[in-house]
């Protein structure tokens, strides 16, 4: 009995000694909004994306000067951009754009929503979905930040975007033609001409929507888009064709 008397005060002891000093850590536990971005980014360099997301979240929490917690949120956003989790990252910077709208950084982060749109394209049979939402986003950064750092690459990739759905327009319309579908092919043609007027092959384009016309049997629709590109493109290999395809329709 006097042994455990004696044990039990000692064991208290240590327990109070262990919680003063838990609190004391605590205590003495300093939040650097700073430290915690520099250690994120870090993480997010060694691809260990889960923690430093972690540390992301807890500087949006604690800062109520709204000074870091934009940062946080591109530097979450890029965490998951950079573990190809590309529909998560966009969800983010669409978020940044929500809470933060006139921040310096939002250009930036209009940017980034294109650019991952812009790097999923592979080709014009798979990557027009692709293009057509990247330059949806590409076009949304110019018109709302005119001033962008940003714009004279977001022009060039405009036009390969441009240039891809236009190719993938053509290719499906030869495929209606091939098939003798020309009520499709007309449709994808003649959008194609109206959305995309600067189109490098736009002189098949023209003579494939004559030849489709004139499989209708429409000889004054077949005729005017000859005469369209004879005029515009009078040296091109086309308008050879077109000029032999008019004298056969005036047969």
């Amino acid at each position: 009995m006097r042994i455990g008397k004696i044990l039990i005060p000692l064991f208290l002891t240590v327990l109070l000694l262990v919680s003063c000093s838990g609190k004391k850590e605590i205590k003495h536990e300093t939040y650097d909004p700073k430290a915690y971005l520099l250690r994120a980014e870090q993480l997010i360099e060694d691809e260990d994306y889960e923690e430093a997301r972690k540390l992301l979240i807890e500087v949006k929490n604690r800062d109520y000067s709204q000074k870091y917690a934009p940062i946080a949120q591109l530097k979450i956003a890029e965490s998951l951009a950079r573990n190809n989790q590309f529909d998560e990252a966009v969800q983010e910077y669409r978020r940044f754009l929500r809470l933060y709208p006139d921040h310096s950084q939002a250009p930036y982060a209009q940017y980034q929503i294109a650019l991952i749109y812009y790097k999923q394209i592979e080709g014009p049979d798979k990557g027009a979905g692709g293009a057509r939402r990247a330059l949806k986003e590409f076009q949304k950064l110019l018109r709302e930040y005119p001033r962008n750092p940003y714009r004279e690459a977001a022009e060039l990739r405009i036009k390969k975007c441009k240039s891809l759905i236009a190719d993938y327009e053509l290719m499906v319309a030869r495929y209606y033609y091939r098939k003798g579908s020309y009520e499709a092919a007309i449709g994808r043609l003649v959008n194609l001409i109206k959305e995309f007027p600067e189109y490098k092959k736009m002189p098949e384009v023209l003579y494939l929507t004559a030849l489709s016309f004139k499989g209708l049997k429409k000889s004054d629709n077949a005729t005017k888009y000859l005469h369209d590109l004879i005029a515009k493109y009078p040296d091109s290999e086309y308008a050879d064709k077109a000029r032999e395809t008019l004298n056969s329709l005036k047969k």
